[in-house]
C-alpha cells in the first residue's frame, strides 16, 4: 500500500467499521436475500423435470418460433443427460434472484437518472466503477460481510449485473420523442402520467435490452460467485479447473452456454414491438412465416370505365 494514499487501508477500516456497528442490519439483509433465493431454488426443484423443460420449450415457441422451441428441447435434454440438471436449476435460481433484485433497484434508478441531470452526474461514474472493477474484487467484501454461501454470491452478482439496466433505462427515456412528451403535457397529463403512459412505453425496447444484458451478466457472474460457495454450475467449472479435468469443464461449460443461449434468445424478444405473429406463423404453417406473401384476393368485378 502507498504510505501517502493508503486507499486499501481505508477500505479495510470502513468494512470493519460496518461489521462492528451495523446493529444487525447486515444479518437481517442477508437473511432476506438468502430466504428469497432459497425459495426460488426450492420452487424450481419442486417442479418435475418435464415441467421445466416444457416451460422453456413453450416459451421459446411462443416468443421465437418452432425451430427455437425444438432447440430448447434439445438443450434441456443435453443438460439432463449429462447429469447437470440439478446444478442448472440452482444456477437458474441464483440468476433469477440476482436479476429481480437488480431490476427492483435498477429500473427506478434509471428513471431517476433520466429525469435528473444532477443524479446522472453522480450515478454514471458509479456505474463505470461497478462495471470496470474486476468481478473477483466484489467477492471479498461480500464474503466478509455475509460469510460464505448464496448471499454474497447474489449480492456480488447484483453489483456486477445492474449497470446495463440503469444505463439503458435512462437512455431509452431520454430518447423518447419530445413531441410525444409535449403532447401528453398539453392534454393535461401529470409528470407521473407522462412517465407511465408516454415515456416508459416509448423506451420499452431499450429497457428490455437492458434487462436482457443484466440477465447475461448475472449468468457470467454467478459462475465466478461459486468461489464463495454460491453453488450451481460454477462449482463444477471451478472443480474442473482445480483438477485439470477437461471433460468435466467441457460438460459443465456446455450447460452454461446452452442455458445462456435459451435465456438470451427468449428475453431479447420481449422488447420486440414489431408486428405480432400468429401461432400458425410461429409454427411455420403460414406463407408469411416461410417468407411468402398471402395470396392476393381475386378480382370479381369487371373493368372500370
Amino acid at each position: 500500500m502507498s504510505s501517502w494514499l493508503p486507499l486499501g487501508k481505508w477500505v479495510d477500516e470502513g468494512v470493519n467499521f460496518i461489521i462492528e456497528n451495523d446493529g444487525g442490519t447486515i444479518e437481517r439483509l442477508g437473511s432476506v436475500i438468502g430466504t428469497f433465493t432459497e425459495a426460488i431454488e426450492m420452487g424450481l426443484q419442486a417442479l418435475p423435470v418435464w415441467g421445466v423443460m416444457a416451460a422453456f420449450v413453450l416459451t421459446g415457441l411462443w416468443r421465437v418460433g418452432w425451430k427455437f422451441g425444438l432447440f430448447c428441447l434439445c438443450c434441456c435434454l443435453i443438460i439432463f443427460e449429462t447429469g447437470f440438471w440439478p446444478q442448472t436449476l440452482v444456477t437458474l435460481a441464483l440468476i433469477t434472484a440476482a436479476t429481480v433484485i437488480s431490476l427492483v433497484i435498477g429500473l427506478p434508478l434509471g428513471i431517476w437518472v433520466a429525469r435528473s441531470d444532477r443524479v446522472a452526474t453522480i450515478v454514471r461514474p458509479t456505474l463505470d466503477f461497478m462495471q470496470t472493477m474486476p468481478a473477483f474484487v466484489y467477492l471479498i467484501p461480500a464474503a466478509m460481510l455475509f460469510g460464505l454461501g448464496r448471499v454474497p454470491g447474489v449480492l456480488a452478482t447484483v453489483i456486477f449485473a445492474m449497470p446495463p439496466v440503469v444505463r439503458l433505462t435512462s437512455l431509452g427515456i431520454r430518447q423518447v420523442n419530445k413531441e410525444q412528451v409535449e403532447a401528453g403535457i398539453t392534454f393535461g397529463c401529470t409528470p407521473f402520467q407522462v412517465l407511465l403512459k408516454v415515456q416508459i412505453p416509448g423506451a420499452m425496447p431499450s429497457i428490455m435490452a437492458g434487462i436482457n444484458q443484466t440477465i447475461m451478466m448475472a449468468l457470467s457472474m454467478v459462475i465466478i460467485a461459486s468461489m464463495v460457495g454460491a453453488g450451481g454450475l460454477g462449482n463444477d467449472v471451478l472443480a474442473s479447473i482445480q483438477r485439470l479435468d477437461i471433460g468435466l469443464g467441457f460438460e459443465s461449460g456446455l450447460a452454461v452456454v446452452l442455458l445462456a443461449i435459451m435465456l438470451d434468445r427468449i428475453t431479447e424478444t420481449l422488447g420486440d414491438q414489431g408486428p405480432r405473429r400468429t401461432l400458425r406463423e410461429r409454427l411455420g404453417l403460414s406463407p408469411r412465416a416461410n417468407g411468402g406473401s398471402p395470396a392476393a384476393p381475386e378480382l370479381t368485378g369487371g373493368s372500370s370505365k
